[in-house]
């Protein structure tokens, strides 16, 4: 039987933090833009351009391709990854950037309960405690009295439940090589989309072109972060760790779409990242699974290390 490879949650929180980063500019990106692309179309062009970035090290990895475990499941994480992506896309350009990240910050807790459920893992009492702060926080700064109903509300309600899943999938791939992961994400997210996006084809404006191979660029950035964030950190850590991206959204909000937060928000924000640095700080020992056996803190497997070393 195999050892797994340890968790370490202030590198997890290190490389989610700058998923996190990268993440909310291509989102950016996406929002400039507006609605002047569909959806399916502006994630062809990422997918796309995903793949020209990993060829390299797809053809460098080669042998981790020649036995691929757990087939079902990949195509399971990639299914629910292009609903996810596809919604996330038509609902950022329909709805204001901090409703967007609000409302995207229910994903951690949809995530803790079915890592607990799903997976077995043993979520402890101070990471509950701040989660159910930051979604208090978020409530606050959402203020969901106010919000209509609209096509892009419904679009991020499925990207709650469909993006929780997707990492559930995810971490059960844990030991797939991350190699394997990301062209299995960037590929079907091609092949998947390519048939909607040339349906609905709109010739593209030369001045969009580098802005949309820049969502590419950024977004297969940070899912490489993604994927090093969930192979070191513990799903109860990150999940909190996470609230912290409402910071980055407000700060990208008011500089670059001159979107000023209300009193609300800020006071909500303050306290996501009250929890958020709670959880940091002080830390919980190792989870758990569900057979009792504890995570041990040792090396690097050697295929995953051989998988992301270059990059």
């Amino acid at each position: 039987m195999t050892d797994e490879a340890p968790r370490n949650n202030l590198k997890g929180g290190a490389w989610l933090i700058a998923d996190m980063s990268l993440n909310i500019w291509a989102l950016s990106i996406v929002k400039w833009l507006n609605a002047d692309y569909p959806a399916t179309q502006v994630v062809f062009i990422r997918a796309v351009v995903g793949l020209v970035f990993i060829f390299p090290l797809i053809w460098i990895w080669r042998v981790e391709f020649r036995r691929i475990e757990h087939l079902r499941l990949h195509l399971l994480r990639v299914g629910l990854s292009v609903v996810t992506l596809t919604a996330s896309f038509f609902a950022i350009s329909r709805v204001p950037l901090a409703l967007f990240t609000a409302i995207n910050f229910t994903r951690p807790i949809v995530t803790m309960v079915m890592a607990a459920l799903i997976l077995g893992e043993t979520i402890g009492r101070r990471r509950w405690i701040a989660a159910g702060i930051a979604f208090l926080g978020v409530l606050l700064a959402a203020n969901p009295r106010d919000v209509p109903w609209t096509m892009g509300l419904a679009a991020l309600l499925l990207v709650v439940f469909t993006g929780s899943a997707a990492i559930i999938a995810l971490r059960s791939l844990r030991d797939a090589p991350s190699i394997v992961l990301m062209t299995f994400y960037t590929a079907g997210l091609a092949l998947c989309s390519a048939p909607f996006a040339i349906i609905a084809w709109v010739q593209i404006d030369p001045d969009h072109l580098l802005p949309l191979l820049a969502i590419g660029a950024f977004a297969q950035g940070a899912q490489l972060c993604f994927l090093r964030a969930h192979f070191f950190g513990e799903a109860g850590f990150l999940s909190v760790l996470g609230y912290l991206s409402l910071v980055l959204s407000v700060f990208v909000g008011i500089l670059v779409f001159q979107e000023i937060p209300s009193p609300g928000f800020v006071g909500g924000a303050v306290l996501v990242v009250a929890a958020a640095i709670w959880v940091v700080l002080h830390p919980e020992p190792a989870a758990q699974n569900r057979h009792g056996h504890g995570e041990r803190p040792d090396a690097l497997t050697a295929r995953d290390r051989k998988a992301t070393d270059t990059r």
